[in-house]
């Protein structure tokens, strides 16, 4: 018997209807497209827009497309988590009401922040579990309503989020395949360049509170969190390469966390990777937060086979950031 490795084996998505383009914005801020495009890569994104549904709707559906498109049994399922920075509710977790929603009825449920760095943290989560040996299908889902939390006279934020959501079950291989290696990092002196103040424990709402409205939405330095993370996503990308003794030519794919296209395009020159290689669809989904990995599997499923060489890499709130060395572990039908 080979060492238990977390490899993925089926995954799953979900976009809300409606679309945000940037022609819209315009007429909601002052910016063009042509403004957006060149800095962002950005052309449209999706919005959830129906009152009373949000993060777990999105988890929901996309953990319903993917057991549709797999056929797997939701009661074979052992855990559920939701990689978010948007739950539901306070308190109430969004991943154990996700596992109920889809008839997980042996799993457990619960939620993961870590901003845009969530799904990858989560991967890392997901593989001791798998590794331990006690669990045998973990669901991770990526999910975000960024919408709920997004000012939309704020030119610096409305044209950068969207909402989805990605969804990827986990199973014990032994051939080698799937998590192979994770480097994975914080600092926490960051949290002030990207957050939103109000709602949470330093700052709770109270009754009769007299406050800035702009103090309940999404705050970001964009030039400071710009920096970071393009610094910091492509300086752990190619640690990991360094310390599996990957050459450029071992890579397959770069799956890079969707922010900004000119972050992923320095993080693919930094371990030489041309375009052909990078997986990417900023351009119609914008920052879905920790929904962009798993949506990149979802759209390249039918391209990935089966012991190709996947460098995960990611930048979010907090700060946090990582990289992953994954192998695929099964071709597309």
């Amino acid at each position: 018997m080979g060492k238990i490795t977390a490899a993925i084996t089926a995954v799953g998505k979900y976009l809300p209807d409606y679309v945000l383009t940037n022609k819209i914005l315009e007429k909601m801020v002052e910016t063009n497209d042509e403004w957006i495009v060149s800095r962002t890569g950005i052309k449209e994104r999706r919005i959830l827009k129906e009152d009373g549904k949000g993060t777990g709707y999105l988890a929901f559906k996309a953990a319903e497309d993917l057991i549709e498109r797999s056929n797997v049994d939701p009661t074979t399922i052992d855990l559920v988590i939701v990689a978010t920075a948007t739950p539901d509710m306070q308190a109430a977790n969004t991943g154990a009401y996700v596992a109920s929603k889809i008839g997980a009825l042996n799993a457990f449920g619960f939620d993961m922040d870590s901003a845009c760095s969530g799904y990858l943290f989560g991967m890392s989560v997901v593989a001791a579990f798998i590794e331990s040996g006690k669990y045998k299908k973990v669901l991770l889902i990526g999910a975000d309503k960024n919408s709920s939390m997004i000012d939309y006279t704020d030119r610096a934020t409305c044209i950068i989020f969207g909402d989805g959501a990605g969804a990827t079950l986990f199973e014990p291989n032994e051939e080698g395949l799937g998590l192979r290696d994770e480097y994975l990092r914080t600092d926490g002196s960051g949290r002030e360049f990207l957050r939103v103040l109000r709602g949470g424990s330093s700052f709770p709402f109270k009754k009769g509170d007299v406050f800035g409205e702009h103090e309940c939405f999404a705050h970001q330095d964009g030039r400071t969190v710009f920096k970071n993370a393009v610094f910091n996503m492509a300086d752990v990308s190619k640690h990991i390469l360094e310390r599996n003794n990957l050459k450029t030519g071992d890579v397959n794919w770069l799956a890079a966390h969707q922010a900004n296209k000119r972050i992923i395009d320095a993080t693919a020159k930094r371990i030489g990777l041309d375009e052909s290689q990078v997986m990417i669809n900023i351009e119609k989904y914008g920052n879905t937060t920790s929904a962009t990995l798993p949506l990149l599997l979802a759209d390249y499923e039918s391209k990935l086979k089966k012991g190709d060489n996947i460098v995960f890499a990611a930048f979010g709130g907090g700060f946090s950031w990582g990289s992953i060395f994954y192998k695929w572990a099964y071709n597309s039908k």
